[in-house]
């Protein structure tokens, strides 16, 4: 089952909640976007010196979107207070989200790295020597 798969919570208070907890947290930026025609969702947001971009799919359904937003809130909020708490610093909790001098996350460069490395048992070169050499190929 879904989090949040009963909630009665409308999405833009969920989005709102968003926006407050990382003003909470003192990002200094922050927006949101919805594609519906590419059934996709972005929140972005600087913390840190850091550009933050989290990038999800959206299901179908009024109240399976009700459900992602509560869950994309929880998981905002679940890194940020691991981060209070020292748990894991800014890099250690949002790596992945964490956009590139390029656009890209560095999640989108380095995650197919990662299962080419674990598929094949050999690491992989340097993620900056791979991303180059990608870019020169194209």
């Amino acid at each position: 089952m879904a989090y949040a798969s009963r909630t009665t919570v409308p999405i833009d208070r969920s989005r709102a909640e968003i926006e407050k907890t990382l003003l909470r947290y003192k990002a200094d930026q922050f927006g949101s976007a919805v594609d519906n025609e590419t059934g996709r969702a972005m929140v972005q947001f600087r913390l840190d010196k850091r550009v933050i971009r989290f990038e999800v799919n959206l299901p179908k359904g009024e109240q399976a979107l009700r459900s992602r937003w509560r869950a994309l809130l929880l998981c905002i909020k679940a890194k940020l207070e691991s981060v209070a708490s020292g748990i894991e610093t800014y890099d250690e909790a949002f790596l992945a989200h964490v956009v590139m001098p390029d656009g890209q996350t560095f999640g989108k460069v380095a995650i197919p790295q990662i299962h080419k490395a674990i598929e094949s048992g050999v690491m992989p070169k340097t993620l900056i020597e791979w991303h180059n050499a990608k870019e020169s190929a194209h």
